[in-house]
């Protein structure tokens, strides 16, 4: 017969590894956006900022970057982020698209 506090421990024990299982899954970075992607084509994302056509996209100035807009949300200094246009996806914090808004 299994004691009260051994079946206790057990349960927690699989609940533990149950949430430490989920926690892997939530952490792993989101796929970056295509830039083939109809969204990204439509906005006019490229990975790298210094590749998009300016003659196509007079909005884009040297310098503007998906890390220096107010929609990124990725930490300083990471290489890629969330961004609110592109749900579910990480961008480049090289990249830029045509919702580009300077941090103020």
């Amino acid at each position: 017969m299994v004691s009260h506090h051994r079946r206790r421990f057990l349960l927690q024990a699989a609940g533990l590894c149950a949430a430490l299982a989920s926690a892997d899954i939530a952490l792993a970075a989101p796929p970056p956006v295509d830039e083939n992607d109809t969204t990204a084509s439509s906005l006019g994302y490229r990975a790298k900022a210094s590749s998009v056509d300016a003659a196509k996209f007079p909005k884009y100035h040297a310098g503007q970057t998906c890390a220096n807009c107010r929609f990124y949300t990725g930490a300083t200094g990471d290489a890629a982020g969330p961004c609110p246009m592109f749900p579910g996806k990480s961008v480049s914090a090289d990249g830029w698209c045509n919702v580009y808004a300077p941090r103020t």
